[in-house]
């Protein structure tokens, strides 16, 4: 079963459950802003259903609320910034703003973020360098339990490790890229479970390495304490993408890699590697413009496939489920709300 809920009404219980987690109300309130935003651009899996798995972090140590980003390196057009374990809505945010100002200035900017508790959707950053007229790349790798097996391995060794890149389109809607680099995100996995459904077979193996469309093997301990593994986007490439992910946003940055046995730990950290770029410091700016809306119109003339409405990019699927849910409501399974109340209770906040 699901209920519907009002945007406002998660904003204000997320944010009730996180101050009463010990965060500031200024901080519970952007926390609360951003899972929302994922919730209404469609992506349940990094919305407010990560609300348990951020109390039990702060409960364990994991996650040190309040905490902002500390500049290791400030060298112009060279970042380097420590999240110091705090929310990655937050110092992710505190990191973008200092990158899009030294990119605004000198053209370009090379961020690295080490030590950031889960950064949630990696596209609201890439929106918010858009929102600026810039161009910016990330790549992102994830240190918890690794849930995602390399191409012609059984089991997992590393995370969903997303990549993204943002473009800013005259007098268009932006270009916003922003993908797991395993088949789906481990967050759909955990709403697929938590709804009691399976998923599509391809996904997934089980904790002997066999296919499976039970989500439940990356969620939930299967038998003997074991796990299953999602598997990685388009075979080799897609594993291909996701080591990169590893290599630059976690041993580039100074975040780390995950190189040792699983644990049982509820933190999620998270470092990114980004680069921001000011097309009109480049000089290209005119010729961007014109190339890029034209190739962007280009593809929209394409007549429809069998079964689809017409050519999108990506970005709009985003943008259209924010209209429609912000009418409607977003859909949350009554065992995510159960755990969401159960969260609250943890640290003394009633909700529900």
């Amino acid at each position: 079963m699901t209920q519907q809920f009002s945007a406002a009404t998660l904003r204000s219980t997320v944010a009730t459950v996180i101050q009463a987690a010990g965060s500031s109300p200024e901080e519970a309130g952007k926390v609360a802003d951003n899972l929302v935003l994922a919730n209404l651009s469609g992506h349940d899996s990094h919305g407010v259903g990560m609300v348990p798995r951020y109390v039990e972090a702060v409960l364990e140590g994991g996650l040190k609320p309040n905490a902002g980003v500390a500049v290791k390196l400030d060298a112009a057009s060279l970042l380097a910034l420590d999240g110091q374990r705090g929310y990655g809505q937050v110092v992710g945010e505190q990191a973008m703003l200092l990158a899009m100002e030294r990119a605004q200035q000198a053209g370009s900017c090379v961020m690295a973020l080490a030590n950031a508790h889960h950064l949630g959707r990696i596209g609201h950053f890439a929106e918010m360098a858009v929102a600026r007229g810039l161009v910016s790349i990330h790549f992102v790798n994830v240190q918890s339990r690794p849930v995602v097996a390399p191409w012609g391995g059984g089991d997992g060794r590393y995370g969903t490790n997303p990549f993204c890149v943002g473009v800013p389109l005259v007098g268009r809607e932006p270009f916003v890229l922003d993908f797991a680099t395993s088949r789906v995100a481990q967050g759909k996995m955990r709403v697929a479970h938590n709804e009691g459904r399976q998923v599509e077979p391809g996904y997934l193996i089980d904790e002997h390495g066999r296919p499976t469309t039970n989500p439940g093997v990356v969620v939930v301990p299967q038998p003997g304490g074991m796990f299953g593994a999602l598997l990685a986007f388009g075979e080799h490439k897609g594993y291909g993408m996701a080591v990169a992910c590893e290599l630059l946003g976690g041993a580039l940055t100074g975040s780390g890699t995950w190189h040792r046995p699983a644990d049982n730990l509820r933190a999620v950290i998270n470092g990114m590697f980004t680069i921001v770029v000011d097309p009109r410091k480049l000089g290209t700016q005119s010729s961007f413009d014109g190339e890029a809306t034209a190739f962007v119109d280009w593809l929209k003339q394409s007549p429809p496939a069998p079964g689809s409405d017409a050519v999108l990019v990506a970005g709009e699927p985003e943008r259209q489920a924010r209209v429609q849910r912000e009418t409607e409501g977003i859909a949350l399974d009554d065992q995510t709300w159960a755990e969401i109340v159960a969260a609250g209770a943890k640290v003394g906040a009633r909700v529900g």
